[in-house]
């Protein structure tokens, strides 16, 4: 074999290799216990357009650097990060989000969040097109269809945090710190509830949802404590 063919393959060969190592795997589970979460939304705080989202069984992988930080989000869920160190196998565990009462008032400069903007590529490839196997069938137009659900999911969620905030509820019922945390993550509305009905519906809801708290128990309206705390496993 010609020396110049031989360093050929050893580049491509090479070259391949290194692409290979630097796809990280894993798979997140819901903090303290053995459940894998699917549909974690994953990216690459260096190189924004690295995203993905995890599968069925709460696995995933993305192209990712040394040195660089993945974010991991989930709806009703803490945002976790992971620092790149090596790419070993990668276990991720998330915490349940908590209601914060020190909210912090938006202002109508402030641009809402456009996934077709942000992620265009991901609405791209999710098409599927009826003579383009490739579109129904490849992981990349499946976690395309994925990143799209989790969009729509994290947009309705952020329309459901606007209406049924802090200071709304707080003006209807007498419940502050704890005892409020605990009643508006037990009785927080659905996205179809609050696009189906108006204000009025939305105050009536609230103090039919407050006649049914304080009728609990007292163990029945305090929250189930965190046994863990959340962690990213190198």
């Amino acid at each position: 074999m010609k020396p110049k063919y031989l360093v050929l393959i050893i580049a491509l060969f090479t070259g391949g290799t290194a692409a290979a190592q630097n796809v990280l795997k894993g798979t997140v589970y819901e903090s303290g216990k053995s459940n894998r979460m699917p549909n974690v939304f994953i990216r690459d705080n260096n190189n924004t357009k690295q995203i993905t989202i995890t599968d069925d069984k709460g696995n995933f992988s993305i192209h990712t650097e040394p040195g660089h930080t993945l974010i991991f989000d989930s709806p009703g869920y803490v945002s976790d990060t992971l620092y790149i160190a090596d790419f070993a196998n990668k276990r991720v565990e998330m915490v349940t989000k908590m209601i914060t009462l020190n909210q912090v008032n938006i202002t109508s400069t402030k641009q809402a969040f456009d996934a077709h903007k942000e992620y265009p590529e991901v609405y791209t490839r999710s098409k599927v097109y009826p003579l383009s196997p490739t579109s129904w069938f490849s992981k990349d137009a499946r976690d395309a269809r994925r990143l799209k659900k989790y969009f729509k999911r994290e947009e309705e969620e952020r329309h459901i945090d606007d209406a049924f905030n802090v200071t709304y509820v707080e003006s209807i019922v007498p419940l502050r710190g704890q005892e409020l945390e605990n009643f508006m993550t037990l009785y927080r509305p659905t996205y179809a509830f609050l696009k189906n009905n108006n204000a009025e519906s939305m105050t009536v809801y609230i103090n039919d949802s407050y006649k049914k708290f304080m009728s609990l128990p007292a163990d029945k309206r305090s929250l189930p404590k965190l046994t863990s705390e959340s962690k990213s496993l190198q």
